[in-house]
């Protein structure tokens, strides 16, 4: 019997997890497990390399993990840890940067972004977070990893350094390919649609996982349309309605040409209601389920330590090849 092949994807516990993160990822990861070999990491060590506030980034893994099980990962299929709770992620990231060079790094699109966000804090973890980015897929011996257009740059280095390292020392790591769903929407921004929807943006230009019926209903009614009053799919000179379209799509998976249809004679008011009827139908399931997980911290933290298990394993195999690759001397000669 063929094994399965291995995907793995890591998500920074920052922010509110939103809409968009349902659509284009959480929602196709519980679709994935019975075909594939999967990890899931919430990668705290990433997060860290912009000044957080202990307490909240504690509260933000525990209710990240959370709704990750809400929104239908199951911890029997899938390995679901937190990525600080696997010592070799940060080993192998450090024997990576000395293979990953400096041009390279600073190549990387979103270290000029972030520098230019926290230029009080340009420190090394900011340069070098592309490295452990790779030490997390490569850790793993990943064959795919879940990405958008903003990672394709991560995902080309990672692979390039697992060539590099392979070509050196034989075929250590799996060189990753980038997997992309057949289900999923790009969900844009709601106050400038021609932007992903982002967590780390203003809270009205984003729909939260955990926001209530009445604010998903004000943000919605609040979204960014134009001056005509026409619901017709077209992304290029009607960006904020083809966003609200392409949402309610995904959700009640109707065609475009059905939605255009259903909306032909009423203007944006009750075109923007439906879809606020689509997404609150769609996250209470979601939110009912993330309550019940939230208040049960034994469930948690049995999800917690049996992750972080099962991580290790794979993490250890590999870091064993990895270190006499290199010459470290063993614990036990």
């Amino acid at each position: 019997m063929e094994a399965k092949k291995r995907i793995f994807s890591g998500i920074q516990p920052t922010g509110n997890l939103t809409l968009g993160n349902y659509i284009g990822a959480l929602r196709n990861f519980s679709l994935l497990q019975d075909e594939y070999d999967c990890l899931y990491s919430i990668v705290d060590l990433h997060a860290i390399t912009v000044r957080q506030n202990p307490a909240e980034l504690r509260k933000a893994c525990l209710r990240t993990l959370a709704i990750f099980l809400a929104s239908g990962l199951d911890p029997e299929k899938n390995i679901i840890y937190f990525q600080s709770h696997v010592h070799q992620h940060a080993e192998l990231s450090w024997i990576l940067n000395c293979f990953t060079y400096m041009g390279e790094l600073s190549r990387m699109t979103q270290f000029k972004d972030k520098s230019q966000k926290h230029a009080d804090n340009i420190n090394a973890g900011l340069f070098t977070y592309p490295v452990l980015m790779a030490a997390d897929i490569l850790l793993y011996q990943t064959d795919l990893v879940p990405i958008g257009a903003d990672q394709k740059q991560h995902l080309e280095l990672a692979r390039n350094v697992a060539d590099r390292f392979n070509k050196i020392y034989g075929d250590v790591f799996v060189v990753p390919e980038g997997y992309f769903p057949k289900v999923g929407a790009r969900v844009m921004s709601l106050q400038e649609p021609t932007r992903k929807m982002s967590k780390s943006d203003p809270e009205d230009t984003y729909i939260a996982i955990l926001d209530n019926p009445d604010i998903i209903r004000k943000k919605l009614r609040r979204a960014i349309t134009d001056s005509e009053s026409e619901v017709r799919f077209d992304p290029e000179n009607k960006p904020g309605v083809s966003n609200l379209m392409s949402i309610l799509s995904a959700l009640s998976g109707k065609s475009m040409e059905a939605i255009q249809a259903d909306f032909a004679n009423t203007g944006y008011g009750a075109f923007k209601d439906a879809v606020a009827d689509a997404v609150i139908s769609a996250l209470e399931p979601i939110q009912k389920r993330y309550a019940e997980i939230s208040a049960d911290k034994e469930y948690l933290q049995k999800v917690l330590t049996s992750g972080a298990e099962r991580a290790d394993a794979i993490a250890r195999r590999t870091m064993r090849k990895v270190r006499k690759k290199v010459g470290l001397a063993p614990l036990e000669l």
